[in-house]
């Protein structure tokens, strides 16, 4: 049986699965203090046979094995997660491979695994809810360097009708700060779920999406995109994305996926709402495949 976490900064998602892909049970957790949210995740693992376990969770993270912070959580706006060391916790209860990396970048690689990407070299998968955040497959490999992507705090081109300062408390108007679902709150009094079909916040939301799109493809290349959370629950987006990111590019990468077959490009997640606890199901399986995890 292999173990995997999805950790949320509302809750956290914990999953029992097979090498294939299979999930066999799971339960959701409230996030609290990083002490109850882990002690309540490693009793839903008690005495199930887990061999391994992948965490996806929300960042920054530290991603680095050659860190001595590997495993733990960055500085977070989240009380009481900064500094906590994630992977630590989890070794106290189970001696087994701990897979470890962002939610966004397990989401990429689970739909890489067994979702709309599954036979690709590479993907990108992109959340739009209450943060923004990107994950990307380039060579059947997650990417990372330094640390992680943060791919939902690049500069993006204010829409002329735009007068919103922006919501991101580092970078003020970001792409998150101007797109995400508390900017889309605060700039219109409004949930973007209570906002009509018609309401002018979604000619700005897809421009900025599209915007950001274009960047990742020219940088990138990936073979498919991938968007989802809470925002991209408004399918009438796709459309409109799809359409501005082809009217931005004005033919200057020329492949038939952005020409003739965009609709089949840029997608909703095929796992849904479970791609993330399937790529942390798919990190735990690469641990245990390592040869560190083989020299055990």
């Amino acid at each position: 049986m292999i173990g995997a976490i999805e950790g949320g900064g509302t809750k956290f998602v914990c999953g029992i699965g097979t090498e294939d892909g299979k999930m066999l049970e799971r339960v959701s957790i409230p996030t609290s203090s990083p002490e109850a949210t882990l002690d309540e995740a490693m009793a839903f693992f008690e005495g199930k046979g887990i061999g391994a376990i992948g965490i996806g969770t929300f960042g920054p993270i530290v991603v680095d094995p050659r860190s001595p912070d590997y495993g733990s959580v960055a500085a977070t706006p989240k009380p009481g997660w900064s500094g906590y060391r994630i992977i630590d916790h989890v070794k106290l209860r189970f001696d087994v491979p701990v897979g470890f990396d962002t939610d966004v970048n397990a989401a990429a690689l689970g739909e890489a695994t067994w979702g709309a990407a599954a036979g690709l070299g590479s993907c990108l998968y992109m959340t739009v809810g209450t943060g923004i955040g990107a994950g990307a497959v380039s060579a059947g490999r997650l990417v990372r360097g330094l640390t992680h992507p943060e791919m939902g705090h690049i500069t993006v081109r204010r829409h002329p009708e735009d007068r919103f300062a922006g919501s991101c408390p580092f970078h003020g108007d970001c792409f998150e700060g101007l797109a995400s679902g508390p900017a889309i709150e605060r700039r219109w009094g409004m949930k973007a779920s209570e906002l009509a079909l018609d309401h002018p916040a979604w000619e700005m939301e897809s421009d900025y999406i599209a915007q950001a799109l274009i960047q990742y493809i020219l940088i990138l290349s990936p073979e498919k995109i991938m968007l989802g959370g809470g925002v991209m629950n408004q399918s009438h987006l796709f459309p409109t994305i799809r359409d501005k990111v082809r009217a931005r590019l004005n033919g200057y990468v020329e492949h038939p996926a952005l020409a003739a077959d965009i609709d089949s490009y840029i997608v909703p997640p095929a796992l849904g709402g479970s791609a993330g606890l399937s790529g942390a199901l798919a990190l735990a399986v690469q641990a245990a495949s390592s040869p560190l995890a083989k020299g055990r």
